[in-house]
């Protein structure tokens, strides 16, 4: 089929502000989708549509990427997410599941997670047997000799549809317990497969009592004789001790080194994200590749499932708008651009470089002609909105980005989700 003449189209998004770095494409445009693929890019395309949207004043985007999602839900108990919740009805196309599915729960990530959502859900398989359960509340289920190498590498290859990289965690109460010997099966199990490895930094895990702390500025050096370029170095902006800025408030000296070896760094918002700290990594010169939202239910305010933990030891709670808890990439990306990140590069973020790292470049992060339609519209909204990270550090945002809907495979989906946040005025908090 043709997708290149003009219409009649399925649909229309008329005059909105199209952004597409893998084009070069920021301007003022029509974007046309026909047979659930685009059709047409370009300023006041002729010919009908059966809908037309005016989108006017709003950003048109590829379809965004969620690079840290964690969406399979019930079987990680409370951690898991519905999928399609902070996916397509939070203006998301699609979701990288983060170390949820392992070795042992992969079938039914594929039949309960995947099969039945309306978003793209792809996965970073845990190297852990015991995969996402409870967002990691047992720590002793996370040593080395819970890891089953080999099958691991199998479930890997025979999955390979989604899976697009090994998911494991570099952190201070895991280095304490065992040192580096599970990030070293990590990586093995990532280079079998040849696909990317996805390193947690930041403490994870409470300290055990009867053993000497290890040196959290000791982590990242360990982490770089192990990592391999293409590799992903997760929450630069975390709080937690263990992470990119050292213990004396500073760029941790490999950061860079890292960044020269070709690994690339992926925010992993989450209730960690830290303003004093990302402003501390990006006045030195760090700007992160990808970027994700890393919600799950300890740190949103939906109903835990019965009998679930209360609480969990990190005791994350999200304060991003004001002490609203809830949260979504597109806020996310307000964070960002409130940090000085400028759209361009942010819209990377949610598009090209993800599409990059999932080796799927040809697939998804851009409205290219020909391409399944996953298509993500935002408001640009301007004002004074007051955010707020987990360390009641207050931010003044002047433009807030909120999601209006998404096209998934040229299917509306409003923007609806009851995980999206409301901003609050400045002047009304």
């Amino acid at each position: 089929m043709d997708f290149t003449q003009a219409g009649p189209y399925d649909t229309v998004l008329r005059g909105g502000r199209v952004i597409d770095p893998a084009q070069g494409i920021d301007a003022i445009a029509d974007v046309a989708v026909r047979a659930g693929r685009i059709a047409a890019v370009g300023p006041n395309l002729p010919g009908v549509a059966r809908e037309t949207y005016n989108v006017a004043g709003q950003l048109v985007l590829p379809g965004m990427i969620d690079t840290h999602a964690h969406v399979y839900r019930y079987v990680t108990g409370r951690f898991g997410l519905d999928a399609d919740m902070v996916g397509v009805h939070s203006g998301v196309t699609t979701l990288v599941d983060q170390g949820g599915p392992s070795v042992l729960t992969f079938p039914g990530f594929r039949e309960y997670a995947v099969k039945p959502a309306a978003s793209r859900v792809l996965a970073f398989l845990s190297a852990y047997m015991v995969g996402g359960l409870e967002g990691h509340y047992y720590p002793e289920l996370y040593r080395p000799d819970c890891i089953a190498v080999e099958d691991t590498i199998r479930s890997g290859r025979e999955n390979g549809d989604l899976v697009r990289g090994i998911k494991g965690h570099a952190e201070i109460g895991g280095f304490t317990r065992w040192g580096d010997e599970a990030m070293k099966k990590a990586a093995e199990i990532a280079r079998e497969i040849d696909r990317p490895l996805y390193i947690h930094f930041g403490q994870l895990w409470p300290l055990p009592e009867d053993v000497p702390s290890y040196d959290p500025d000791a982590i990242l050096p360990d982490m770089l004789e192990i990592m391999r370029a293409g590799d992903i170095l997760a929450h630069p902006f975390t709080r937690h001790p263990g992470g990119f800025v050292d213990r004396h408030g500073k760029l941790h000296p490999v950061v860079r080194e890292a960044l020269a070896r070709g690994l690339k760094t992926d925010v992993g918002h989450g209730s960690h994200f830290s303003f004093k700290m990302a402003r501390l990594v990006l006045e030195a010169g760090v700007l992160p590749d990808t970027l994700g939202a890393d919600m799950h239910g300890y740190n949103t305010t939906l109903p835990k499932p019965r009998g679930t933990p209360d609480t969990h030891p990190d005791k994350e709670e999200m304060h991003l708008f004001a002490g609203r808890q809830n949260f979504s990439l597109a806020s996310a990306m307000t964070s960002m651009l409130a940090l000085g990140i400028d759209l361009d590069h942010v819209v990377r973020m949610v598009t090209v470089n993800p599409a990059a790292m999932l080796r799927m470049e040809d697939e998804i992060g851009s409205l290219q002609v020909g391409r399944e339609a996953d298509i993500s519209v935002l408001s640009d909204e301007r004002g004074r909105f007051l955010l707020q990270d987990n360390e009641d550090t207050k931010v003044i945002a002047e433009r807030l980005l909120r999601p209006a809907f998404c096209l998934r495979a040229g299917r509306r989906y409003e923007a609806d989700a009851v995980v999206l946040p409301r901003p609050i005025l400045a002047e009304a908090a």
